[in-house]
């Protein structure tokens, strides 16, 4: 018994050079010892001996003489486990957790370099009737998830599939309903891209909300789409509203499993 006691409790030195670690990751700048010090609560003689320790073993470096940085062995430690990140098994498990949470039908959607592919759908208690399933490939401009897609794309090639959707399809593309022509598409997706989020209010499926929000990877590219649908006399995804809060910080969850940021949204094309 007083084994399992002293494992629960674990090793309290070893979580303390781990907080320094995890102080110096987060710090703007390489912090001093006063610094790391002060903000652990640690006298600067007992930090110092974990420094020591950690410098040791690689864990940091000392710049600039009096300031402490990650070092070579923190790096190996942070790309093996990059390495073993699966963002796309963690996107699954991120919409199981949704389904049942709000028992909607959502769905998880990959770019193939035309338009989004569902690798995932579950349904709600209550399946809706839509004529989309596992493995089918959607519409850059015509889903939400694909507008988010197409609003991340590179200029060349976001405009490459605009110009084939205006010259080919009878209908133009819709926003709130109402057709939209190139420019204002362009407003569309630069919005989507700032906000970050996709939302149709019965625009291409009669009496049904989709709302589609992105997963970045650590180079702000994005991996997957989760999407959330349903009728809109019980599916409201208005911004600030209970199923859009949960579909933003499902997709915000999976970024921050696997170490994503979003690209700015005037960043390079």
């Amino acid at each position: 018994m007083a084994e399992e006691t002293t494992k629960r409790q674990g090793i309290g030195s070893l979580e303390i050079g781990l907080h320094i670690l995890n102080y110096i990751s987060v710090a703007s700048r390489p912090p001093t010892l006063k610094e790391l010090s002060g903000a652990l609560d640690l006298s600067p003689s007992r930090a110092h001996k974990y420094l020591v320790s950690l410098l040791r073993e690689g864990y940091i470096n000392q710049v600039n003489q009096t300031q402490y940085t990650l070092g070579n062995s923190s790096l190996t430690l942070g790309i093996s486990a990059l390495r073993r990140i699966n963002p796309i098994q963690l996107s699954y498990e991120a919409v199981d957790r949704l389904n049942e949470e709000t028992d909607k039908t959502v769905s998880v959607t990959v770019w193939n370099g035309n338009g989004p592919l569902i690798i995932k759908w579950l349904d709600s208690s209550q399946p809706i009737s839509v004529n989309v399933r596992l493995g089918a490939e959607l519409s850059p401009l015509n889903s939400a998830s694909g507008r988010i897609y197409l609003a991340h794309l590179p200029a060349k090639r976001r405009k490459e599939l605009i110009d084939q959707h205006y010259e080919h399809s009878k209908s133009l593309p819709k926003h709130r309903g109402n057709p939209v022509t190139r420019d204002e598409l362009q407003l569309h997706l630069d919005t989507i891209k700032r906000d970050n989020y996709c939302a149709f209010f019965g625009d291409y499926l009669p009496e049904i909300n989709v709302l589609s929000c992105p997963v970045f990877d650590i180079n702000g590219s994005i991996v997957t789409v989760i999407t959330l649908l349903g009728l809109d006399k019980d599916t409201d995804i208005s911004e600030g509203s209970f199923l859009f809060e949960k579909v933003v910080e499902c997709s915000d969850r999976v970024t921050r499993q696997i170490c994503g940021q979003q690209r700015e949204a005037n960043g390079r094309d």
